[in-house]
This record gives C-alpha cells, structure tokens and sequence, in this order.
C-alpha cells in the first residue's frame, strides 16, 4: 500500500475517534506541532524514521515527546501505533490527510484562482461567494497571477476545473475555426 493510501487509511479512523471522543481542531494542533518538530529537528526524525533504530527506543521517544498530552489521547495512541509498526515516517503525509479529511468533516474546501492581473479584495470576496453558492461548502481561495491567460479567471476546486480564461477561450476558437475549414 502506498504511503499517501496508509496515511489516509489513518487521518480517516483517527478523526472518526476525534468525532466521537475529542476535539477534531485540537488534534490537529497537536499532529502539527508533532510533525513540525520531526521537520525542524532533523536527528530526531533521522532516529525515528531509521529502521536501525529499535521499535522499543522509537516508542520511547514518542512516550516522552507525547508526554503533554493526555496518554489516553487518540493521537498519543496512534502515534505509539506507529512506533510500534516502524512506520513514523507516515507522519508528514497523516498531518496532509487529517487536514484535507478535517476540512471535508467541516464542509470547507480550497480553491485556487489564477488570473491575468492581482484582484481586488472586494473581487475576491465576490469570487468566494460564488464559488461558495456552486460547491455549496465555505471556500478557502489562495489567488495568483498569471498572465498567460490573458484575462479571465481559472478556478480549481479540488479535482474540478472552472477555465474562464481568455487564452482557454482564443484556443477554443482557434479550434473550431480549424475544424470549420
């Protein structure tokens, strides 16, 4: 199994217990600080991503940097589940997948928009709203610039591809044109 497909497999059930049990915001706090301390100490993360290093020291260090956190915490169990299984170097990719599973639990999605020149906030704010009414979830948008497309605006929504861009359109005349001849 993948590592991208293990760590999904994990973000799901440890947020199904978070639900259930805890605070689903707060855990995320926790994995993320968790997983930035692994990305800003690289030794640390060196021994417990290390298959030399035994499971019984890994699980040690876990037990000690967890150690703030209640022990009978979903995310210090699962964290010690790893440990047991040698498989700490999941993390990074649980934090990914926790946060995306979160955000779909909070029925929040991202979008991406690209155009030609920098919108303005009163733009943007109409563009949230609108993107807003079409997936029916609250919208997250990071903007960029990009003037290859001419002029437009090109949205990505997950796997869902909104192209008003001005060069999509000219491609697409250039197209039929061609076909027509």
């Amino acid at each position: 199994m993948s590592t991208r497909a293990s760590a999904s497999r994990y973000a799901r059930a440890l947020l199904d217990v978070v639900i259930k049990e805890g605070n689903p915001e707060q855990v995320e706090r926790e994995l993320s600080a968790f997983a930035d301390l692994l990305a800003q100490n690289p030794n640390l993360q060196k021994a417990l991503t290390n298959p030399a290093v035994p499971v019984s020291g890994k699980r040690g260090i876990v037990k000690e940097l967890t150690s703030r956190l209640a022990s009978s915490s979903p995310l210090t169990k699962l964290l010690l589940l790893l440990a047991d299984g040698d498989r700490l170097v999941l993390v990074p990719h649980l934090l990914a997948a926790y946060r995306d599973r979160l955000m779909d639990h909070r029925q929040i999605v991202r979008a991406d928009v690209t155009t030609a020149e920098p919108l303005a906030e009163a733009k943007v704010s109409l563009l949230t709203q609108r993107l807003a009414q079409i997936t029916g979830r609250t919208v997250t948008m990071t903007t960029k610039v990009d003037p290859s497309i001419i002029g437009g605006v090109v949205a990505r929504v997950g796997s869902t591809v909104y192209d008003g861009s001005v060069a999509t359109q000219l491609d697409r005349l250039k197209n039929r044109l061609r076909s027509a001849v």
